[in-house]
């Protein structure tokens, strides 16, 4: 549970921090609780329509080489904005791609630094029964 929040902060953040580099999106309340709900929306949006997407478009991801996963990310922020039009507002689908590509970019970044991908390892290792000490 712990996971799930600290990566709507990271939606949050990604959001905010797009939305300041990116000129054609635009955040329309500047508060604390829409950030939040536009993360927690990116999330479940995420969460459950992206698998999908990545796994039916996996022809043509394949033929761009990867490129295409950049049109999947901009979809997911476009649904976003669609979701939440009081909240988000992107001018036309190359501004959600770029920003998708600055998103995508800001939350490796911020997994990172908050090691959230070390967290989920340290799990599934627990799960198996197995402690692995790693040298310092």
């Amino acid at each position: 549970m712990n996971n799930f929040f600290t990566r709507v902060f990271i939606s949050a953040l990604a959001i905010a921090i797009t939305a300041a580099i990116q000129p054609g999106i635009h955040i329309l309340n500047n508060d604390i609780g829409t950030y939040v709900l536009l993360g927690l929306v990116l999330g479940v949006v995420n969460g459950l329509l992206r698998p999908i997407l990545m796994f039916l478009s996996c022809p043509l991801i394949i033929l761009t080489l990867g490129f295409f996963a950049l049109v999947v990310n901009g979809l997911m922020l476009q649904l976003t904005a669609s979701i939440l039009p009081d909240r988000l507002a992107i001018d036309h689908f190359g501004w959600a791609i770029g920003g998708g590509l600055i998103m995508a970019i800001v939350a490796m970044i911020l997994e990172n630094v908050l090691g959230v991908k070390e967290h989920k390892r340290e799990e599934k290792r627990k799960r198996k029964g197995r402690t692995i000490f790693l040298k310092d």
